[in-house]
């Protein structure tokens, strides 16, 4: 077993998110139920995380269900390839010989690992909805990369661990032309991250002299942002049930400019809930994120030996990692027993996820692929599996 990597590899996990050339779009929250359909939230609603993409969707809460709590919502996402490495990282010696042939056989492989927690309690009286909710997160993303040369043989990481509290509140108001919601949010974040290449020098190193090399690379930010959106049901009471929402996210919440800064997005979505025989309730939806292209591509450019990491933004907007596309179908809804289906689109790769709820349990498993390469000509996919267990009612 490769000790100092295991100890990179728990970083990952405890404080963790993903490196590795990438340009993943920047995100605090993603819900399984969500990702499940294509990653569509800016016009849909229904969910108590819709802060994380649009807070007026807090005034499609079901109101009948008097107060919402969601507690110990754990949930954790791995990419398909991880639980190889990790193994492989287990089972090889502390050698650096071991280490250059573990690189050389995964080497430009993405690896992922998230595990998040957020704990809400929501309240939709008709005439007015808020929420408040706790977020304790960790990503960590690596990628190997070898070339047979002490110098061309590291792990590249990025990654964080973070969380804060957030505050929605939504109000509808009645109009001839249709019903309006208005909602507004803001949020705390607090977080330290890790952004770096760490070579087979540090890897084989005692683990004193690989934690001090690790605390190089650390950064602590936190900051408060401000969201708003619309939602606007233009028919009222139709077949289609149509939503249009809009949404401004993250103002002047940048966590200056380390790992998991989080721009001011953009986003606009639009839904629809016909009414069906075969099930309870139909949703498809169509969300275009980040429509001004705030989200950048960062490089990395690597020292030599295991040295200093820098890095460069640049202007990357691909129109395909901004479309998402998304359908759920609720079987049945009832207080004691609830069954979803759900599919989608995101990022050009499907996605599908199940929900199963059984009075105050719940279990949501999903899958979706992350792109991150810096565009569609130079795609980089990192399929992941999402795992949801909690409390709720």
């Amino acid at each position: 077993m490769i000790k100092n990597l295991s100890l990179f590899l728990a970083l990952g996990v405890i404080t963790p998110s993903l490196f590795a050339m990438q340009a993943e779009h920047a995100y605090l929250y993603k819900d399984s139920r969500v990702m499940g359909k294509g990653g569509v939230s800016v016009a849909t609603g229904k969910y108590a995380t819709t802060v994380f993409s649009n807070p007026a969707g807090l005034a499609s809460l079901r109101k009948k269900e008097g107060f919402i709590v969601d507690i110990l919502s754990l949930s954790a996402s791995v990419s398909k390839g991880a639980i190889d490495f990790i193994e492989d990282a287990n089972n090889a010696s502390g050698t650096s010989e071991d280490l250059y042939e573990l690189l050389d056989k995964h080497n430009g492989d993405n690896f992922h690992i998230g595990v998040n927690n957020y704990s809400s309690i929501s309240k939709n009286s008709g005439s007015f909805a808020w929420s408040i909710g706790i977020l304790a997160a960790s990503d960590a993303n690596v990628m190997a990369h070898s070339d047979g040369t002490p110098s061309g043989d590291y792990l590249e990481t990025s990654s964080r661990l973070y969380g804060g509290v957030v505050l929605g509140m939504a109000k509808p108001f009645y109009t001839k032309y249709g019903r309006i919601d208005l909602g507004v949010s803001t949020k705390y974040i607090s977080q330290v991250s890790y952004e770096g290449t760490v070579g087979v020098v540090q890897l084989v190193e005692s683990d004193d002299e690989y934690e001090d090399f690790i605390k190089d690379y650390e950064k602590k930010a936190s900051g408060i942002g401000f969201d708003i959106g619309i939602n606007y049901h233009p028919f009222a009471n139709s077949y289609w049930n149509m939503i249009l929402g809009v949404s401004v996210m993250n103002m002047g919440l940048e966590l200056d400019d380390n790992y998991g800064h989080q721009p001011m997005t953009v986003n606009f979505g639009v839904s629809v809930s016909p009414e069906v025989p075969f099930a309870d309730k139909l949703v498809i939806a169509v969300d275009y994120v980040d429509a001004f292209g705030a989200n950048k591509y960062r490089e990395y450019d690597k020292s030599s030996n295991g040295g200093s990491t820098t890095y460069t933004d640049y202007d990357a907007y691909d129109s395909m990692k901004n479309i998402r596309f998304g359908v759920g179908v609720s079987l049945v809804d009832s207080p004691a027993f609830s069954f979803d289906i759900d599919g989608g689109i995101y990022q050009s790769a499907y996605t599908a996820g199940i929900r199963l709820e059984m009075a105050a349990l719940h279990l949501n498993i999903a899958t979706y692929q992350e792109d991150v390469g810096i565009n569609s000509a130079t795609s980089n996919p990192d399929r992941r599996y999402m795992l949801d267990l909690g409390l709720g009612w």
